[in-house]
């Protein structure tokens, strides 16, 4: 089938697009949502903008559409953008990177019905602490983006999701109930390397901003 893939550049939209790989799915074209918002309900942020370089190392066409991040409204240009790669693109379904959040798999999938699309979510209710050992045996490398939740800080920017990460994250869950794969809201991660790159990205610089209260997020630069 010729998917469409809802792809921000973090771990759940590029493991999602590989499993539908993985399952003969043809990976037709990359539909990225940069949103003014930073605090955005539906779309990831940080560093948002290098998916212009994992298109390229993935080859696959991407398709960006801005949007001012207003709830709700914002839902107008995703719907958008997915309807312009349906009649570019001839695609026959959306793939999402949603594990648990009800609130975007349900507005994405309204989406599909109306355009008559398939949406498929390989990720919904998977154990996160299994998936993020999947992760690391299929050869992902990833990196935190954005940390917003106490008591994540600073130094967790950069860091790379390995066993060490996932026994921490462990902790912080039974302590502060920080969801293991951040899929409260509580970190943002960007992919540098995995099976669907003919290359790694580097990174070549970063800055790291402060954003509010217990939220940092880091912008890369990729040689």
């Amino acid at each position: 089938m010729k998917l469409g893939i809802l792809f921000s550049g973090g771990k759940d939209s590029v493991y999602s697009a590989y499993l539908a790989k993985k399952h003969k799915h043809e990976l037709t074209c990359l539909i990225s949502i940069f949103s003014e918002n930073k605090e955005s309900y539906m779309f990831h942020t940080p560093s948002i903008s290098k998916v212009k370089k994992q298109a390229k190392v993935m080859n696959v066409p991407l398709l960006i559409q801005k949007t001012k991040g207003k709830k709700e409204e914002e839902l107008k240009d995703l719907e958008e953008a997915i309807k312009n790669v349906k009649q570019k693109y001839k695609i026959q379904g959306i793939v999402t990177g949603a594990i648990q959040s009800v609130y975007q798999a349900s507005r994405i999938q309204k989406i599909c019905d109306k355009l008559n699309l398939e949406c498929f979510n390989p990720l919904w209710q998977k154990n996160e602490e299994e998936y993020l050992k999947e992760l690391i045996k299929n050869k992902f490398k990833v990196i935190i983006a954005g940390v917003f939740a106490y008591p994540l800080d600073k130094s967790w920017l950069g860091r790379e999701i390995n066993k060490e990460f996932i026994e921490e994250v462990k902790e912080l869950n039974n302590k502060y109930k920080i969801h293991p794969a951040g899929e409260g809201g509580e970190f943002e991660s960007f992919v540098l390397d995995c099976p669907l790159f003919s290359k790694p990205l580097e990174i070549k610089s970063f800055k790291d901003f402060s954003t509010g209260e217990n939220s940092w997020r880091r912008e890369i630069k990729i040689k």
